[in-house]
């Protein structure tokens, strides 16, 4: 066995010294192969990572509700009539479905000045409660916090400013600590949010609201109706029986069939966002199967080499062969030869690739929405497994059909050949 290994190595060697230019090109073009499908999956990659926190970003596991009106009758009432929830209402739904891990409701007021200086803004105001700010992913900048359970019961003047609208506002400065004009009135400002980037939104993105305790804008407004309940569970599971029980649980109290999907506006984030999944697994797919396709060419382009090298060679290996050369000492040397054309060619390719990737990591993006928004292009473990199994596979393939070839050559016809 150790003689036939080193005959096998012998002639490899001497076979990949005579073909060093075809080797070169080989080696090129299984490099610019590899290159090609490891950046389309990085860029796949790095969407989907960065279209999963954009569909993070407005809150887990939640399900929005608005007020519509019923479509069918119950108990001799007639369709048609409009449901209204009231603030009053949240504490009814925490009371009788204590498994839910938040509940809370929105009031709006959608055209409120906001005065600071001289500077007046027209922006929107939500009332909320102070769960609010972990299920929605309100997260404070640097010095500054959200609402907490004191600020609602004893109805402080105080608000959570998003980003954009602070930006708008204050400018450079710091709005932490500063009194701000809420339709007149003073107001602390506790909280800058942190920028994010969303890809769900209702009602407007996050960064361009105010955010007050629901019981002072209570006081301040004099509404009481609901804009928005909104529901949180633990697990995803868990949602769809949630909204059943939700609706079971309302249905009597303001008079509607349970069944009645119009009785109140939802909006299932858990359904939603298994949607998107489905969709950027759809991508990664389409960006993986045109990469392999790329890979391949340069897998056909070995085996045509390696088919070459045997037609050539064919006087050669006939004579081999009529001296007593054992067909493995014909099929091993070229399955070696495909084999560390590919792994050489792989290895460059994802040296450049992992090169390029790791500039692209270099470039400013978070001024550019559309870039913010896409992500930045990353390599995983798995994207490299993978092409580390199409690769093998590419260079085994191309190196034993041509060996295959020609260990069936007859050595007598090799003596016509010309």
């Amino acid at each position: 066995m150790k003689g036939d290994l080193h005959v096998i190595l012998s002639l490899f060697s001497t076979s990949a010294q005579l073909q060093k230019r075809r080797a070169m090109l080989t080696i090129a073009a299984i490099a610019w192969g590899t290159v090609a499908i490891l950046l389309l999956l990085a860029f796949g990659e790095g969407l989907k990572r960065q279209m999963d926190r954009n569909r993070r970003a407005t809150g887990e596991n939640l399900a929005v509700m608005w007020p519509g009106e019923t479509t069918k009758a119950w108990k001799g009432i007639p369709p048609g009539r409009p449901i209204r929830p009231r603030i009053d209402d949240v504490e009814f739904i925490r009371a009788r479905m204590p498994e839910l891990k938040a509940v809370f409701g929105e009031v709006v007021s959608w055209r409120t000045a906001l005065t600071y200086g001289r500077k007046t803004v027209n922006g929107r105001v939500i009332g909320t409660s102070w769960v609010y700010g972990e299920a929605r992913k309100h997260y404070p900048q640097a010095g500054g916090r959200f609402l907490t359970p004191e600020d609602e019961q004893q109805r402080r003047r105080v608000i959570f400013l998003g980003d954009e609208m602070a930006k708008d506002i204050f400018g450079d400065e710091s709005p932490v600590g500063k009194t701000l004009l809420v339709n007149n009135a003073p107001y602390l400002v506790i909280g800058v949010m942190q920028h994010k980037t969303q890809m769900g939104v209702y009602g407007g993105p996050d960064a361009s609201h105010a955010v007050i305790p629901i019981t002072t804008f209570r006081a301040q407004f004099g509404r009481e109706r609901l804009n928005n309940l909104v529901i949180q569970t633990a697990q995803p599971s868990e949602m769809r029986g949630a909204l059943k029980k939700l609706n079971e649980t309302l249905g009597p109290k303001f008079g509607y069939d349970p069944t009645d999907d119009r009785a109140f506006g939802t909006w299932d984030m858990v359904r939603s966002s298994q949607t998107g999944i489905n969709i950027m697994i759809g991508i990664q797919m389409f960006l993986g199967i045109v990469g392999g396709l790329t890979l391949l060419i340069g897998g056909v382009g070995v085996a045509n080499i390696m088919y070459a090298v045997v037609k050539e060679r064919t006087r050669e290996i006939g004579v081999k062969m009529a001296l007593g050369a054992k067909r493995r000492w014909i099929i091993v040397p070229f399955v070696l030869e495909g084999l560390v054309y590919t792994f050489i060619g792989g290895l460059l390719g994802i040296i450049i690739a992992t090169l390029l990737v790791g500039l692209s990591g270099l470039l400013p993006i978070e001024s550019n929405r559309v870039m913010s928004f896409l992500g930045r292009p990353t390599l995983s473990l798995n994207i490299g497994m993978a092409t580390s199994a199409i690769l093998g596979i590419i260079g085994l393939l191309a190196g034993y059909f041509p060996a295959r070839r020609a260990a069936s050559i007859d050595p007598a016809a090799t003596l016509r050949y010309e």
